[in-house]
């Protein structure tokens, strides 16, 4: 099969080679899909960069895909050759095969079924993007008549957080840098859009509640954001941070959290319970079923280019997520 690697840890144009590699085969418990799709996600890149060291001679960078099985390994139950799906963490915890290539074996419990109305590229940008956002959104239970914010609404995570936040019935405020952003994350849905370069979020979040709070926050900067997010979260409230990557060790205020008796939940999908992300794949099979959803590509790559996938979403300024295209 066709396949992007590398075998040492770099800049993208430096280590990702494109060439051939022997098929992979289902294992007890996996499925072979037969990609259509990747996606890159901002860890991709960190992970070729060697932040997380993986002991592996070869490795095919990228977590996210979609595509259709072709072969169903021993005692898989859920799934059949020809069947549309999505996946998520296939190159994580310690696995170094992920989805810029022609297949992959996988754990058929990383594995959804990709609704029909919906296009491999799309579904390869739900994976760890719309997986993060169900998790902190519903891990704490259900959000109907809660109010929810969302911070960086329109980026790959916060997007999806939007929309599944609305169809679980709470009332979304979301915060974005840019009007372009501050268009994208109220065509999600969002009620309430605040532009945290020019605005004072927590002032303008308890004007919003009529300074009662937020029940939820969905953090993607927590050391950053922890100031304004305790001022604007309410007693009991909850705060689901999968980010902090300008603060990432932050000073934490422990008084000011033990005094509105906050929950803070420090997320990494792959270490997530199997029970609570089965829920999720659950429910996105669900939110994808019950109407049209909006899932923005910032761009599209051939593999060949996967080098420059990476250097894009490397660059910081990409609305949506970033694709590539298998042969």
């Amino acid at each position: 099969m066709k396949a992007v690697w590398y075998e040492r840890f770099g800049e993208a144009g430096d280590v990702l080679t494109l060439g051939e590699m022997p098929e992979p085969q289902a294992g007890p418990g996996e499925v072979r899909i037969k990609l259509h799709n990747s996606s890159v996600n901002p860890a991709d890149t960190v992970l070729r960069r060697g932040m997380w060291q993986l002991s592996a001679p070869r490795i095919i960078p990228n977590s996210d895909g979609a595509g259709v099985i072709d072969q169903v390994g021993k005692g898989v139950t859920r799934f059949v050759v020809g069947q549309r799906v999505w996946l998520y963490n296939g190159q994580r915890n310690g696995r170094a095969f992920g989805t810029a290539a022609e297949y992959i074996a996988i754990d058929e419990r990383l594995v959804t079924p990709l609704p029909s109305q919906v296009g491999f590229a799309e579904g390869a940008t739900l994976g760890i993007p719309c997986l993060t956002a169900w998790v902190c959104l519903f891990m704490d239970g259900a959000i109907e008549g809660k109010t929810v914010l969302v911070t960086g609404g329109a980026g790959a995570v916060g997007h999806y957080a939007v929309q599944l936040a609305k169809w679980g019935g709470a009332r979304v405020i979301a915060t974005v840098g840019s009007p372009a952003k501050a268009q994208i994350a109220r065509e999600a849905g969002a009620d309430a859009v605040i532009d945290y370069k020019t605005e004072d979020v927590a002032q303008r979040v308890l004007e919003i509640t009529e300074g009662r709070g937020v029940d939820r926050i969905v953090e993607v900067e927590f050391g950053a954001n922890l100031p304004a997010s305790l001022k604007a979260i309410r007693t009991n409230g909850t705060i689901a941070a999968y980010a902090s990557t300008g603060q990432p060790n932050p000073v934490v205020p422990f008084d000011l959290i033990k005094g509105k008796n906050v929950t803070i939940h420090a997320l990494r999908l792959p270490l997530m319970p199997q029970d609570i992300c089965r829920a999720g794949q659950h429910d996105i099979t669900r939110w994808l079923e019950a109407g049209k959803r909006i899932h923005n590509i910032a761009g599209r790559y051939p593999l060949a280019a996967t080098a420059a996938a990476h250097r894009a979403v490397e660059a910081g300024n990409k609305l949506g997520t970033v694709i590539v295209d298998i042969p």
